[in-house]
């Protein structure tokens, strides 16, 4: 069945910490809704995952709504509540944005025609697909090629980029990631992939540009970074091994049933 609709956006931002690059981040997201027809009726949330700077305040200063959580719960928690936020006003799609500048929103529109092009329910861009000279070396490329080798499988689709915060969610993963998208360390990028292919939504990407950060510091080291991809790994396996929730499954076709 296809999609009914793509027409109302929301562009979660999940944001720790982030008072320095995200007024440009909002500005640049702005822009490309007011230019490109597609996204005419696209909205903007900015994600305060526990912040102690001004994340919340310069968001609101730019007219953006805020989720306020008041603890840190990472990106798989701030995600989870960003879903809950979309799917209860009533939004067709969720785009996941970095609070960094790293993202470019120009991309927008490629994930949304990935979506309708393919029937898809969750389309990441993808750095390592064709565009841009991004570039990971050395052990973390090694731990992302064993990631992207295995989700392949388990999504039925060629994956090179299984680690990219820049992804949409349509309408059939929205109550599904609204009530079960992992709040645990790297479940928001590994885990969500187990958790959309076993419930049967279809997984694409499409490549991407990535940038510098815009502002404030990087949260890995490279040698972070490295320790990152050997736990996401490891975390793999564990999400492979969790049976299946049958009960999420069938409140999600149940959800999207209603919703489609």
């Amino acid at each position: 069945m296809p999609h009914t609709s793509l027409d109302r956006v929301l562009v979660v931002i999940p944001a720790w910490n982030e008072e320095d690059a995200l007024p440009g981040v909002l500005d640049e997201v702005h822009a490309v809704c007011a230019a490109e027809r597609s996204l005419s009726a696209t909205d903007v949330v900015v994600v305060s995952d526990g912040s102690r700077d001004a994340t919340a305040a310069v968001a609101r200063a730019k007219g953006v709504p805020v989720l306020d959580l008041p603890i840190n719960l990472g990106v798989g928690g701030a995600m989870r509540a960003g879903f809950k936020y979309a799917l209860r006003s009533g939004y067709d799609a969720v785009v996941q944005l970095d609070a960094d500048g790293q993202h470019d929103p120009r991309a927008i529109p490629e994930l949304l025609a990935a979506a309708r092009e393919h029937d898809a329910d969750v389309v990441i861009g993808a750095r390592f697909a064709g565009a841009g000279s991004y570039e990971a070396r050395g052990p973390r490329r090694a731990a992302m090629r064993v990631l992207a080798g295995v989700l392949s499988r388990v999504t039925a689709t060629r994956l090179t980029d299984t680690t990219s915060g820049f992804k949409l969610a349509g309408p059939r993963a929205l109550p599904l990631f609204a009530s079960e998208y992992p709040a645990e360390y790297l479940g928001d990028t590994v885990e969500s992939l187990v958790i959309a292919a076993r419930a049967g939504l279809v997984v694409r990407q499409v490549p991407v540009s990535m940038r510098e950060r815009q502002g404030g510091r990087p949260s890995h080291s490279p040698l972070r970074a490295a320790v990152f991809l050997g736990r996401a790994v490891l975390a793999l396996g564990i999400a492979l091994s969790r049976p299946t929730n049958r009960t999420a499954r069938a409140r999600f076709h149940a959800a999207a049933e209603v919703k489609g």
